[in-house]
């Protein structure tokens, strides 16, 4: 009856606290309700770090009055006695969906693009909608409010998950009792942004992350141009971007790259972005800390892999089951590297396994304390709600949890979860605790019950001597069930009983097996008692090491720079000196000191290369491994977007390159439009991060392309210009004009709006950017000479340029160089009239040629590649491997620092077995600036290291199966292959 009217009670104060005072009242009198409310003999943690033992935290009008071991206690206080128990502040979200209609992608689809956006009055790009507002879409549900509740949420802060700029979010206090006028703490409590188009709109650029990278970058520079009063329409998107520009800045990257990236275009724009990860941050800790961001953190763990037959095991790379192991311990190393982060139950399929892997991350090494700051304090941080949310301290709204004990225990159980000081009750927290040993005598027989488990959901066993019987328990509402078979299920005992307070026999009616009814007392012999824990702990996990980069042959650590004298090889200079046979190379702080023989080593580790051949390094002018995106096809000039942006390090190609002795290359973009991207150039430093692997003062490249795929010859499609290749011709000119126009205005002084694709194309004209033009035909070859020459450039390198031969004497003329193919031809109708003599014939016209491979796979064997032009042309050796060292390094402008063996160069060197254009010869070490990136005997080892640690993890995984844990079925993660027309 007490139980009842403090309730009733305390439905009342709720009641009146969430009447609005200038509201009229029609359904009765008015009134308010000032009452307090008093916890008192409670273990209360005021914030992660301030904990007292014993103490009383009083609370009223749905606020924090006063928490201490000495509160004073007003007269009109309801007093709640929490002996033996503990407070802690409710949890907060800071990335929901929670009450917020989410848009759902529109059926149908199809080829045909929409260039334009359908929007008036709005940003030129429907993906960029920071005027939405998650506010105007909010709609309380009471539903997912109680299944937060019960995980230990009280606020979460929502917003609509669409779109590039998403708009402003909505900060909800889960108290169903109150109406949006006291929930709602704030209704634009952050602005939101991601690399993810939107589901809705359908137009087509950004099609791939460069491309979202770009319009970002733009979308600053225009916010900034209209701020200033320079727009002569109206723009709400960007009204909207800059009102909200003030507001905390959320960036969803859900990637340690994209983290990264997301932090380098705030750091542009002078925003400290917070970032929502993607549970792979340890791979990249260094990285990561160095963003100063602060991160919310899903902890979404993946499954065990179901690796029980040993076939479908072998689907799974091992850097999944890698990943399995290693992400529980993602917060535990943001923590000890200082990083300041939230936890969320973002992306997880139910929010009932929120708390299973928070605890599983608690037992890999994380500390409760930053646990419960993961979930109290940082969040009230990032939401600059210090002091109202996510503590216990005078003047905070009244959210707390009121639990058994710990409540980062498994066995702890969530009582209550106080909303805005209303009382919302998960379990019963004056159940009594009926576990523990009992004795029951039933017709002369005498049985052992055992009732173990949670208190309000406990567990029976019962046992006739030594013999299990089958039972079952059914505990709620002070009434207990009992039931039990003996005789191998031939005869059951069915007991129901009223469990009371003071009492500890369990007693009540019996059902017995022949229908009569009787009496039954289960005698208590001794109470429950939970196991040492120093005895039941588990053993740490053990998780495998990370490696640079935390793939199968990355490195435990990254490779150190070292002085090598390389002794007596047979030395491919690459310059005129050719090649020198029994010949010492020294290779110091990174560059070459010395060419000479019998040099002293001075302290350098010698290579005995008796028999071997030295050379530069091979470079690919024409690549598109290691890249995450390879072509943006929203538009057709896409200048303004960059593949340094989307260099994926962890790439297998870039290892497999080095093992064909490949230490540089061009990535470029594909050939999707007449003006594509701006391309990376790449030193293949295998283990460090996307910006490590970039040259220092890059040369500035970007790619072109001619013929069919810029024309869409093959894409269905018919509503892009140029559908002809007299239309690729016109967009050149157009686009060309536009940004002589544009870089005039810039130079005069005259007031312009930042435009990144005329920056770019600006660049060609003032000889400071470089193209690479996809090519075929001479016709378009010739075209592209004139253009180019008309606006006052040269095109640097036609790059496939199989019919090259044809035009030679003119790509001479005008100072072009080629990147072609050794012997590929036919493989589509304009490449008819390739021939293998190709490279040849252009060399001896005067044009710089490289061999390139456009290809993974050929990327390996280039040298054998280079081989085919001494067959197909009569080159000589030297001249044929220039053609894989130092040509393409004059064709990227780099031959200055790499591309030949020559004193003051970057020591980017190979040591090989045999004659290096020999189909049998291998790069036994891979040498780029000193650093050996790539060892034929460490390779060795690699794959003794890799078997080991997939039986290691299959072991594991096949103990989490026996376990009874749930499994995934294995997969294999394939990374898609790029070409130049990928899309």
């Amino acid at each position: 009856m007490k139980k009842t009217m403090l309730t009733l009670c305390l439905f009342w104060c709720s009641a009146f606290l969430f009447a609005q005072d200038y509201f009229p009242e029609n359904d009765g009198v008015k009134a308010n309700n000032n009452n307090y409310t008093a916890f008192t003999n409670v273990k209360i943690f005021i914030t992660p770090t301030e904990v007292i033992n014993t103490g009383t935290l009083l609370i009223q009008n749905g606020k924090v009055v006063s928490v201490g071991s000495s509160v004073s206690i007003p007269p009109n206080t309801v007093m709640i006695d929490l002996d033996g128990k503990s407070i802690y502040p409710s949890f907060i979200d800071v990335y929901s969906k929670f009450g917020v209609a989410q848009p759902k992608r529109k059926p149908g689809g199809g080829r045909s693009p929409q260039y334009d956006a359908e929007r008036e009055g709005f940003y030129w790009n429907d993906h960029i909608m920071p005027e939405n507002d998650a506010i105007a879409h909010f709609t309380y549900d009471d539903k997912s409010a109680k299944e937060l509740r019960e995980a230990g949420f009280g606020v979460v802060n929502s917003h609509i998950h669409d779109g590039i700029a998403r708009g402003t979010g909505v900060l909800i206090a889960l108290n169903g009792e109150g109406t949006d006028a006291n929930r709602i703490l704030d209704d634009r409590s952050a602005h939101y942004f991601s690399l993810d188009r939107s589901v809705l709109k359908k137009q087509s650029y950004p099609t791939s992350l460069m491309g979202t990278l770009a319009l970002l970058r733009q979308m600053y520079s225009d916010a900034d141009w209209y701020a200033k009063g320079n727009a002569t329409t109206k723009d709400r998107s960007l009204e909207a971007l800059n009102a909200n520009k003030g507001m905390v800045q959320i960036f969803e990257a859900k990637d340690k790259g994209h983290a990264l990236r997301a932090d380098k275009i705030g750091d542009a724009n002078g925003i400290q972005f917070t970032i929502l990860g993607g549970g792979n941050e340890f791979e990249r800790i260094a990285e990561i800390k160095a963003t100063n961001a602060k991160y919310i953190i899903p902890i979404d763990f993946p499954e065990a892999y179901d690796v029980s037959d040993p076939y479908q095991a072998g689907y799974v790379s091992l850097q999944d089951m890698r990943f399995w192991n290693q992400a529980p311990s993602n917060p535990k190393v943001l923590a000890e590297n200082g990083i300041a982060f939230s936890l969320t139950p973002y992306d997880l399929k139910s929010i009932s396994k929120f708390k299973e892997n928070l605890m599983k991350s608690i037992s890999y090494g994380l500390s409760k304390t930053k646990a419960l700051e993961a979930l109290t304090t940082v969040p009230a941080e990032i939401l600059g709600k210090v002091g109202e949310i996510g503590t216990l301290k005078a003047g905070a709204y009244a959210n707390f949890l009121i639990t058994s004990g710990d409540i980062f225990e498994k066995s702890t159980t969530l009582y209550e979860n106080w909303v805005q000081g209303t009382q919302n009750i998960i379990n019963n927290k004056d159940i009594k605790d009926i576990r523990g040993e009992y004795t029951l005598a039933l017709q002369g027989q005498t049985f052992d019950v055992s009732i173990t488990g949670a208190v309000e959901k406990p567990k029976v066993a019962v046992k006739q001597d030594t013999v299990k019987l089958t039972s079952k328990l059914v505990y709620a509402d002070k009434w207990l069930q009992l039931s039990f078979a003996t005789d191998a299920g031939e005869k059951t005992y069915r007991m129901t009983g009223a469990v009371t307070k003071d009492a500890d026999t369990l007693s009540g009616r019996l059902l017995l097996p022949d229908g009569s009814e009787s009496f039954f007392a289960a005698v208590k012999k001794s109470a429950f008692a939970e196991k040492d824990k120093k005895d039941t702990v588990a053993d740490a996990p053990v998780v495998m090491p990370v490696t640079f980069p935390n793939v199968g042959y990355g490195y435990v650590s990254k490779p150190k720079q070292e002085n090598v004298l390389f002794k007596n090889a047979t030395v491919w200079t690459s310059e005129d000196a050719g090649i020198i046979e029994n010949t010492d190379v020294l290779v110091k702080n990174g560059k070459i000191a010395k060419i000479g023989k019998d040099l002293n080593a001075g302290g350098a580790k010698v290579i005995d290369a008796t028999g071997k051949h030295l050379t530069a390094g091979i470079i690919d002018e024409h690549s598109h491994i290691a890249a995450l995106a390879v072509n943006e096809a929203g538009h057709n000039s896409t200048a303004e977007v960059k593949m340094e942006d989307v260099v994926d390090p962890e790439h297998m190609g870039i290892y497999r390159s080095l093992a064909g002795g490949v230490t540089s290359l061009q990535l470029l973009h594909g050939s999707a439009n007449p003006i594509g991207g701006r391309s990376a150039i790449l030193k293949l430093k295998w283990g460090e991060e996307a910006a490590g692997l970039i040259y220092d003062n890059s040369p500035k490249f970007i790619k072109f392309a001619l013929g069919e795929n810029v024309k869409q010859s093959n894409w269905e499609s018919y509503s892009r210009f140029p559908q002809t290749r007299m239309g690729v011709e016109q967009v050149f000119m157009n686009y060309f004009q536009r940004a002589k126009e544009y870089d005039t205005k810039k130079k005069n002084g005259d007031p312009f709006r930042y435009d990144e694709e005329m920056e770019v194309l600006a660049e060609i004209i003032n000889g400071e950017r470089f193209i690479s033009c996809h090519s075929y035909v001479q016709s378009e070859i010739n075209m592209m000479m004139k253009v180019a020459e008309k606006f006052g450039f040269k095109v640097n390198t036609f790059t496939h340029i199989l019919e090259g031969y044809k035009v030679a004497d003119k790509m001479a003329a005008h100072g072009a160089g080629a990147g072609t193919f050794s012997d590929w031809w036919s493989y589509k109708f304009e490449v008819n009239d390739a021939i293998p003599y190709n490279a040849a014939i252009m060399q001896k016209q005067g044009v710089t040629v490289a061999i390139n491979s456009d290809d993974r796979e050929m990327i390996r064997r280039l040298n054998q590649e280079a081989a085919k032009t001494v067959k197909y042309g009569g080159m000589s050796e030297l001249e044929a491997w220039k053609m894989v060292t130092i040509n393409p390094a004059k064709l990227l402008h780099l031959d200055n620092r790499t591309g030949s063996i020559k004193v003051g160069k970057d020591a980017d060197l190979v040591l090989w077995s045999d004659h290096p254009l020999s189909i049998y010869t291998k790069a036994e070490k891979t040498m780029i600036e000193g650093v050996t990136y790539f060892d034929l005997e460490m390779d060795k080892k690699q794959r003794g290291a890799i078997k080991k640690e997939r039986n290691q993890l299959v072991k594991m995984m096949l103990n989490e199966k026996a376990g009874g844990k749930k499994t995934q079925a294995p997969k294999q993660s394939i990374k898609r292959e790029l070409t130049c027309d990928s899309l």
